[in-house]
């Protein structure tokens, strides 16, 4: 993320940093397991890790040594390869990619090139090279790529790879259980955050009815509630299609969870735990989400909705970049950057609350939305097709607010994700919303 008031050496120190703390996090995930694990496909949903790694560096090569500098291309002949639209993520292994070390040496070429392209970048001339905005577009690509890295991690099997401490523990809360989010007018999106992608442009108005949402998000205990009063057993909960879903495989919980007697335990990055009760809940799919809001007498609430309790601040009537204002997001704030490896307590983070009192509404578990993946209006695809536009639709579903995989980079009030209504493996869990009487 980047402040719009930054200067130019503000901008490329933010820049440099933003590219470091990528590559560093790229190659924690990268060093931790040996070479076949690399190169192996652990899930037919994700690409081996090696994939991954070369695929970050070629996009870096194509945006900024070609694209901004106008260099010749280091290494052609390997573009196609690493085209994310040409290959689906099943047939990658088969290909003929990089060896981890010389996928390692050409990411590690590229970025010393590029540090030197920013070096001396002018941030002006070119929608492209404006405020920085393709190097924080690179930035933000890795660090996506990092968090499909870290799901590769999850899906793994065999002992943990990776360690973290975990969150601090918090007192339970006790708050209201939602919130009122008043009915009329705010500021959607964005036309001034200079890092924002083109999904999140341009900025507008959107009349939005009284609503209350959650405190906070749903926790394990309360989905165990719904499992256990036969959520899974009863199609009334489920739309049509995702009853189907639920039938066809045989789903009777989040996953990673298996029932032990009584208790509830889920694998998570190669060590087998007792569900924490008082975690937001992680791993279900939309339908999953959906179901549980139905059977609780609420819905999910809408994308305009989630970002108005996430963004809106009645004292001024403004929408800020984040709930707490304006400023970066900070430890206090929110849970971010894979510091943990899981989600914080519910209730955690006070000091990132928004004026209306919601909690967590960044970081910890990416929140499905009751909306379809929609251009806002107005909306000019930047700078290719193939990052938003192409998915825009009623087959997927909107996330907001990130996961506690997910870097400040690429995350802020305003980021939307995208992703099918079956899909699981994803740091994915939810709140609910209900209408108000007016």
């Amino acid at each position: 993320m980047t402040d719009p008031a930054l200067g130019a050496e503000a901008l490329r120190e933010r820049a440099v940093a933003s590219l470091i703390t990528a590559r560093d996090r790229t190659t924690l995930l990268t060093s931790c397991v040996d070479g076949p694990e690399l190169t192996a496909q652990h899930s037919p949903l994700m690409s081996p890790l090696v994939w991954d790694l070369a695929h970050i560096g070629n996009q870096e090569e194509q945006w900024l040594l070609r694209a901004v500098a106008g260099h010749e291309a280091i290494r052609p002949e390997i573009d196609t390869l690493y085209d994310a639209f040409e290959h689906p993520r099943a047939e990658r292994p088969s290909l003929p990619l990089l060896p981890p070390e010389e996928a390692r040496r050409y990411a590690a070429d590229v970025r010393g090139r590029a540090l030197d392209v920013l070096e001396g970048a002018a941030f002006h001339g070119t929608r492209l090279t404006e405020a920085g905005f393709a190097f924080g577009m690179i930035a933000q690509h890795e660090q996506q790529h990092d968090e499909t890295m870290l799901i590769t991690h999850q899906l793994r099997k065999g002992p943990r790879a990776l360690t973290a401490p975990d969150p601090e523990p918090a007192p339970l809360f006790t708050g209201p259980s939602d919130v009122l989010v008043p009915g009329g007018p705010f500021t959607m999106g964005t036309s001034d955050e200079p890092w924002a992608l083109d999904n999140e442009r341009p900025a507008h108005r959107r009349e939005v009815p009284p609503f209350r949402i959650d405190t906070t998000p749903v926790t394990n205990a309360a989905y165990q509630a719904f499992i256990e009063d036969g959520g899974y057993d009863e199609p009334r909960w489920w739309t049509a299609e995702g009853w189907a879903h639920v039938r066809r495989n045989s789903l009777t919980a989040p996953l990673f969870w298996r029932r032990d007697g009584r208790q509830w335990l889920r694998r998570r990055f190669g060590v087998t735990e007792v569900v924490p009760p008082d975690e937001p809940v992680l791993h279900v799919c939309w339908y999953e989400a959906d179901a549980y809001a139905r059977w609780a007498g609420r819905r999910l609430p809408t994308e305009a909705e989630w970002e108005k309790a996430a963004r809106y601040d009645p004292a001024g009537d403004r929408s800020m970049r984040y709930p707490w204002g304006d400023a970066d997001p900070g430890p206090e704030h929110a849970n971010l950057g894979q510091r943990h490896l899981r989600p914080a307590p519910a209730g955690s983070c006070p000091a990132g609350e928004s004026p209306l009192g919601v909690r967590q509404l960044i970081g910890d578990v990416w929140e499905w939305t009751a909306s379809d993946f929609l251009p806002y209006p107005g909306f000019r695809a930047f700078p290719y097709r193939e990052y938003s536009e192409v998915f825009f639709g009623p087959e997927y579903k909107v996330l907001r607010g990130g996961s506690f995989a997910v870097d400040p980079v690429a995350c802020r009030g305003t980021f939307r994700n995208w992703d099918l209504p079956v899909r699981r493996q994803i740091f994915s869990g939810f709140r609910t919303a209900r209408s108000e009487e007016v």
